[in-house]
């Protein structure tokens, strides 16, 4: 089925919308900051409204030699309750009572990468908890300060709407009209693997 026409609302792999936004997934892996893997697959999942948005800002950047890597999509509300009863502090994960933004499959954490995906210097690393991730923050040095904005801009074109505490955090336009949901990452399709691929 052509992109244009899922139903905003429907969860997709975003490989089966554009597969050339890099992945690393950090909460299928140990590399995060609890520690721990919370999620069986490494996939980003979003709504089909919030993916269109994404490949777009994915197409944009490449006439400009770069890209985007994904960090975290969709993130399912038992996970989330996990990760509170680890971290049960708001400053730094939402409060499963109320929900996130992520367990709408309506935001992502992400990055820039050059065309090789290599990624560009960012004012810290992925789920950094101090003052220099906020977007306010500006004793950086001028290319980490051009970077850092460079993707905003980018992602503020498509639509989306920046957290100001996390450089990484993004929100899709329209993520409140989206419920917060607990569907298991395997009870959502995969894309298709590439036939194409000599035998």
């Amino acid at each position: 089925m052509n992109a244009t026409e899922l139903n905003p609302a429907v969860f997709v792999d975003i490989r089966s919308i554009n597969p050339r936004i890099g992945l690393d997934i950090r909460y299928a892996t140990t590399n995060n900051f609890v520690k721990r893997k919370l999620y069986p697959q490494a996939r980003c999942i979003l709504r089909a409204s919030v993916a269109q948005q994404l490949s777009q800002v994915q197409t944009n950047l490449e006439k400009e030699g770069l890209g985007l890597k994904v960090y975290d999509c969709y993130r399912p509300l038992s996970v989330q309750k996990r990760l509170w009863e680890i971290v049960p502090d708001e400053r730094y994960v939402a409060n499963p009572a109320k929900g996130s933004r992520h367990n709408r499959g309506a935001a992502v954490d992400l990055t820039l990468v050059d065309r090789t995906g290599k990624e560009l210097p960012m004012p810290t690393q992925f789920d950094d908890f101090t003052e220099r991730a906020s977007r306010s923050y500006t004793d950086l040095p001028a290319p980490v300060l051009k970077n850092r904005q460079l993707l905003e801009n980018a992602m503020v074109r498509a639509g989306f709407i920046p957290l100001s505490t996390e450089w990484w955090h993004f929100d899709g336009k329209g993520w409140q009209n989206f419920s917060v949901r607990d569907v298991p990452f395997g009870a959502i399709a995969s894309p298709p693997l590439n036939n194409s691929a000599p035998k």
